[in-house]
């Protein structure tokens, strides 16, 4: 590579240098060259790869026509180190083989999928450090960018670099990497690099015209003098795109090279892996000799090796882009017949897709497999593109709609929600059949849903559930559970009449009793005949959909059974915390097997509303944090409410407060009463944490009074508290009648320690505050627990009864802040004082500086986890996990993790 192409990129030179001498050095990094096409982010991969020596290099680039298949280019990425895969862990191994078709199994877990390609690296680094370069990532295939992107933001002490170069407002998946701004060189440079490649002399206007249409972008100042006059290039040179004239220059240096040379090099644009032995197979195929890679040698726009690489990415698509459409069919179908039909299936079958101009049953037929393949290991994204060519080569029209179909709900399962929408106006237009009919208006209404459009996903699944019926009984009771899910998230002061609606059209049970039948019998009970009539049934069909068997066959109808959207509710609703959690886990498990995203996202915002309440809020914010990477990923917006609940409990008021202003405003212009009262919920935990109980009292009120499914059980010890503490014994006297009812229908200590400590609010009973302790015991609720140690200790203080008082508060404000519910522990330190007692503000240097990480690292090395199990929990490499620890030992003046539990206890 020529210095000139480099001309002005010292400071950029010397970020990437530093980079690489760490790595050197034992630490790693991540890093993103982000700037328009052609400004030299290409040019300084090259140059870092081109310098470094001690260094294992391994490289892939984005190509556009490659991004529908799963995996190819993480495969490309981890190729080198694929002999080290027995070396993984056994999940991870099976995960990554199964991802790379190595494999047979289930849809492998996206995150241990990116924890063995972490571990992959990590092995790999501990030999030489080892560079990832990954040019054009805007052109990854979609599960390829989120691992990397996942690898990339756990990087720690590996020896491992990655940097990814990207065009502006592209790779979102990358968002929250740090970032190298390439842009344009500045005036002096520009014309020094322009200089050096102009002809002649040149009028100086011209010249600093060119600079100034160019913006300084090195490639433009390459490339467009050879290929453009001087009055060319001054009149008028910039009526487009700057890229689009950047691959005009390459379509004109292309034009004079043979039609044999232009072909090859056809070929290798449309093979993205670089493999050159594939591409020559494929030049036989065409019947091209040795006199095309010559010219295509000679022209500078290639290089051939082992690997095959274009001068400039943009090369690659002025070769593709200017082909005809006879000759791109011509070069896919020789790429086809030169790929491994048993090593390379799917790549092969896209191959001939692109081959073929007319419908082709045999070619739409393999598509349709591999689709099926893409799915098994994840890939909705990819199987939605395979589906969808299918379809359009589909002769049949009612195999096309039915194939239109199926790569619409894929496509909705990825979380292209309004692509799916484009897909199923395509199914309207096949052949009229009622049963596809109404299996798009379905999925029509679970899009709504997942869009936020609660009230019109209600409304929609209603009517497709009737539609089903006549044809698959089991199916339109499906529709009918979602669509009375669709009511009950619609449901609020300002739509009273559709839960009841749904509620009247639910059909009776079938004899068979499946979940969904239970399950839809169960809400309509409970939404017309009350709590108490439903109660043996909501129990039913909860024991019934926690023991059922899941089909593979219908998967996107269990992920509405489990969780948040059915029979989830249906466990908060009787108290039955450990059920929700595990079908929450479920939930999980089951979206994140599936690629389903958007339900995963569900899934995430139920788990952590439920962790929310055993005070492991660590645990909460990793799975917000990761309901923000999906939105991001997807470009939908994230579900969100469990940073609510994570906030009010956090008791940050202004962070909090903001939150749920922002909720209840965007819940109410989308008709969202569900989160609008869960919003409110919070805010009552919120002020009852602050201690500004008026408040508190008006926002449980306002949600006790709406009877929101699942809701209540969380609300009424906020009403009672904030009630007792405002002096409204009739309202406590409500939230405790409301209590008893349910308690006598379904007692759990959950249920039963929220009455006792009701009913000692109400009477002053001590006896009642002893036993809401000791039920409260029983479960994993650690927030309920600590608050009933303080309401016990502000009686017994109001009481006079300090001594007693001291040991309930004292533990309350222990719990508190090891919880992290800093609100409550000042509320807890306030009731101490008070007592006579001193207490300390929690210093903010509490365990000798450790970090969040190191703290939590530290914990899992004194519980005897070893550092492979610590890294597979919290996705890091075991090499990381070490570095942490011995920058904790450090900290904590120790040698060993012996040690570790009387250092961590002295310093807590």
């Amino acid at each position: 590579m020529a210095d000139r192409e480099l001309q002005g990129r010292a400071r950029e030179r010397a970020v990437l240098d530093r980079l690489v001498d760490a790595a050197r050095q034992g630490h790693s990094d991540a890093l993103v060259l982000r700037g328009e096409a052609g400004v030299g982010k290409s040019a300084l991969l090259e140059a870092m790869v081109a310098r470094l020596d001690g260094c294992q290099i391994t490289r892939v680039t984005g190509i556009e026509s490659e991004m529908e298949l799963a995996y190819a280019g993480l495969h490309q990425l981890c190729r080198p180190f694929l002999d080290r895969i027995e070396r993984l862990a056994r999940p991870q191994h099976d995960a990554l083989g199964t991802a790379f078709g190595l494999l047979t199994g289930p849809a492998p877990d996206r995150f241990l999928t990116g924890l063995a390609v972490l571990n992959l690296l990590s092995d790999a680094a501990a030999k030489q450090p080892v560079l990832c370069v990954v040019d054009d990532a805007q052109w990854l295939d979609l599960m390829s960018a989120r691992i990397l992107a996942f690898v990339a933001r756990r990087l720690g002490a590996e020896s491992v670099v990655m940097v990814f170069a990207v065009r502006d407002g592209e790779a979102h998946e990358l968002t929250g990497l740090a970032e190298l701004e390439i842009r344009g060189l500045d005036d002096a440079d520009a014309r020094t690099l322009l200089d050096s490649v102009l002809p002649g002399p040149v009028d100086p206007r011209v010249r600093d015209r060119i600079v100034a249409e160019t913006r300084g972008n090195p490639l433009a100042l390459l490339e467009l003098p050879r290929a453009w006059t001087a009055a060319e290039l001054a009149d008028g040179l910039m009526t487009g795109t700057l890229a689009s004239h950047i691959e005009e220059s390459f379509v004109r240096r292309l034009e004079p090279l043979t039609a044999d040379t232009r072909l090859l090099l056809l070929a290798a644009a449309a093979e993205p892996l670089g493999d050159a032995t594939l591409l020559w197979r494929a030049a036989e195929h065409l019947g091209l000799g040795a006199d095309p890679a010559a010219g295509a040698i000679e022209s500078g726009l290639i290089t051939f090796g082992r690997h095959i690489r274009f001068r400039h990415p943009l090369v690659r698509s002025a070769s593709y882009r200017m082909a005809t459409a006879r000759e791109r069919q011509a070069v896919h179908q020789a790429l086809a017949d030169a790929t491994d039909p048993e090593l390379d299936p799917d790549r092969r079958a896209w191959h001939r897709a692109q081959a073929t101009s007319r419908p082709d049953e045999d070619v739409a037929a393999e598509l349709e497999r591999s689709a099926q393949r893409a799915q098994e290991r994840g890939g909705f994204f990819a199987a939605a593109a395979f589906l969808e060519r299918s379809a359009e080569l589909t002769p049949e029209p009612g195999r096309r709609a039915d194939r239109t179909l199926a790569a619409a709900a894929a496509k909705r399962s990825s979380g292209a929600l309004d692509a799916a929408l484009d897909l199923l106006n395509g199914v309207a237009g096949g052949p009229p059949d009622s049963l596809r009919a109404a299996e798009a208006e379905q999925l029509r209404g679970e899009i709504a849903f997942d869009q936020g459009h609660a009230r019109e996903a209600a409304r929609t699944l209603l009517n497709a559930a009737k539609r089903l019926d006549p044809h698959d009984p089991g199916k339109a009771r499906v529709a009918y559970l979602e669509a009375m899910s669709a009511a009950i998230w619609a449901s609020g002061p300002d739509a009273p009449g559709i839960l009841a609606f749904a509620a009247a059209e639910a059909p009776p049970p079938a004899a068979s009793d499946p979940p969904a039948d239970l399950l839809l019998q169960a809400f309509a009970l409970r939404l017309t005949h009350g709590y108490a009539a439903a109660a043996p049934h909501l129990i039913k069909a909860l024991d019934q959909a926690r023991q059922a068997q899941i089909d593979a066959a219908n998967i996107g109808d269990w992920l509405w059974l489990t969780g948040n959207r059915a029979s989830g509710i249906i466990a908060v609703e009787v108290w039955d915390f450990d059920t929700a959690h595990e079908l929450a886990l479920r939930q999980d498990r089951m979206a994140r097997e599936t690629g389903a995203l958007v339900q995963l996202q569900f899934a995430l915002n139920f788990r952590a509303n439920l962790i929310c309440l055993t005070g492991d809020l660590k645990a909460v914010a990793h799975l917000v944090e990761e309901d923000r990477d999906i939105a991001a990923a997807t470009g939908n917006p994230s579900i969100g409410y469990g940073e609510l609940l994570l906030e009010a409990f956090r008791g940050d008021e202004v962070t909090a407060r903001e939150l749920i202003g922002t909720t209840i405003r965007l819940a109410t212009e989308h008709s969202q009463g569900r989160m609008a009262a869960f919003a409110t919920y919070a805010n009552a935990v919120l002020h009852n944490g602050l201690g500004r109980y008026e408040v508190a009292r008006d926002a449980a009120m306002q949600v006790f009074e709406q009877d929101v499914l699942g809701y209540g059980v969380l609300v009424v010890g906020e009403l009672a508290e904030a009630a007792s503490r405002t002096g409204d014994t009739k309202l406590v006297e409500t939230a405790l009648a409301w209590l008893t009812e349910r308690i006598t229908a379904t007692p759990t200590d959950w249920g039963r320690g929220i009455e006792a400590r009701t009913r000692a609010l109400l009477s002053a009973d001590e006896d009642a505050y002893q036993q809401s302790i000791e039920h409260l015991g029983k479960t994993s609720l650690r927030v309920e627990i600590a608050r009933a140690h303080l309401l016990y200790g502000e009686w017994l203080r109001r009481e006079g009864r300090r001594v007693d008082a001291r040991e309930q508060l004292r533990t309350a404000h222990q719990q508190f802040e090891e919880m992290g519910l800093e609100a409550f522990a000042e509320r807890a330190r306030h009731e101490l004082l008070a007592t006579g007692e001193t207490v300390r503000k929690r210093r903010p240097d509490t365990l000798n500086d450790l970090t969040a990480q190191e703290a939590q690292i530290a914990g899992l090395a004194r519980d005897g986890l070893t550092n492979p199990e610590i890294g597979a929990q919290l996705f890091i490499s075991p090499r990381t996990v070490e570095w942490h620890l011995r920058k904790t030992f450090s900290k904590l003046g120790i040698t060993s993790r012996r040690q570790l539990r009387r250092a961590l206890d002295r310093s807590a």
